[in-house]
């Protein structure tokens, strides 16, 4: 392995991290906006009232998300592994 392959599989794992990590990201974003809007528009300045509806809309995007998640960690496992055992 030289190091533009080194490079590449390491440019080919910070996107893997990026498409994994940003859907889970977006939904705690648009979650949080959501609620410090509600919380502005309606006065109620309770610190707590965010990370319930926050928590659990990870959750259940993670849930929802965890089998292309999965599928992907998987693929590139398979990459790896064939450059280790030098298929490609």
């Amino acid at each position: 392995m030289n190091e533009t392959e080194i490079i590449e599989l390491a440019r080919m794992a910070i996107m893997l991290t990026i498409k994994i990590s940003l859907p889970i990201l977006m939904v705690g974003l648009i979650v949080g906006v959501a609620i410090a809007l509600v919380q502005a528009l309606t006065q109620i300045q309770e610190m707590t009232l965010v990370f319930v509806p926050k928590i659990l809309a990870i959750f259940l995007a993670l849930f929802l998300m965890l089998p292309m998640m999965a599928t992907s960690l998987v693929e590139f496992m398979e990459l790896l592994a064939d450059k280790m055992i030098g298929l490609q």
